[in-house]
């Protein structure tokens, strides 16, 4: 009797360990990301792991939720805003993925071409210095402004050397800027927002040009994680279903424009995996 109970006690504990999925929490901001990432999930739940998108609504919590464990991954941001936020805020994670790049455009509801840009008009941009920095090179390659010489990757306002017509930039939450359209002539704004606000990259007033490696988006993990095995192997997997072609043909499909996949030759897990 006493070899039959420990033989069930055996035969449960395997069942239970065949059929427990291990459950791997994503930080997104943008409801885009809800269907963006549902290949990706799918793909997943074939190896038991359970991918539990998590939204946020700016991009100051996503980082600081992953710091505090909060969140086991995140995947909203460009490098040079990480980079900013590891500087800024002595946060420890690490970049385990490229996932792709999307163009910052101007928008409007007003105006239909740059022609339409007269004195006095608002242009809004983010506030962050990262996006806003990206903004303003999208205004310089508009025609709208120029930069003075040696104005940084990263410019400021304060970088402006010539304005091709009298206009304010006022800057405001990335978040806001989709919202704040009514009121400004046009605004620069991000992908995720642009979408969730019903705006197409066909719908742009002028098209962002800029492809930099710097503007890349990505995965990031908590640095002391990816020394873990078990964790390892796991955000392995979710990189291994991002970077695969039921992935690609899904952005084309319902993203064509904004978008584009980048970088998914290159193993950023390779150093962590012994």
């Amino acid at each position: 009797m006493k070899k039959l109970v420990v033989a069930f006690a055996l035969v449960l504990a395997l069942a239970f360990s065949a059929s427990a999925a291990v459950t791997v929490r994503l930080g997104v901001t943008g409801s885009v990301y809800d269907e963006m990432w549902e290949p990706v999930k799918k793909i997943l739940a074939e190896q038991d792991i359970n991918l539990e998108v998590i939204q946020f609504t700016d991009y100051v919590t996503p980082n600081r939720a992953l710091a505090d464990g909060d969140i086991d991954l995140n995947g909203f941001q460009h490098r040079i805003y990480f980079a900013d936020e590891l500087e800024s805020r002595g946060y420890k994670l690490t970049n385990i993925a490229n996932t792709f790049v999307v163009p910052l455009n101007l928008y409007s509801i007003k105006i239909k071409t740059l022609d339409e840009i007269k004195d006095g008009d608002v242009i809004a941009i983010p506030n962050d210095p990262t996006n806003g920095g990206r903004a303003i090179k999208v205004l310089a390659t508009s025609g709208l402004i120029t930069l003075r010489e040696g104005a940084g990757f990263n410019p400021t306002k304060e970088d402006i050397a010539s304005y091709s017509k009298k206009i304010t930039i006022q800057e405001l939450a990335a978040n806001t800027i989709p919202s704040a359209l009514p009121d400004v002539a046009a605004g620069v704004i991000n992908d995720t927002y642009a979408l969730d606000y019903g705006l197409k990259a066909s719908d742009a007033v002028y098209a962002d040009q800029a492809r930099e490696k710097e503007y890349w988006n990505l995965i990031a993990a908590r640095t002391a994680d990816l020394e873990d095995p078990a964790k390892l192997e796991v955000y392995s997997k979710v990189v291994e279903a991002y970077h695969s072609e039921t992935m690609k043909a899904h952005l084309a499909e319902l993203y064509g424009g904004f978008f584009r996949p980048v970088g998914w030759d290159e193993d950023l897990l390779a150093p962590f995996k012994k």
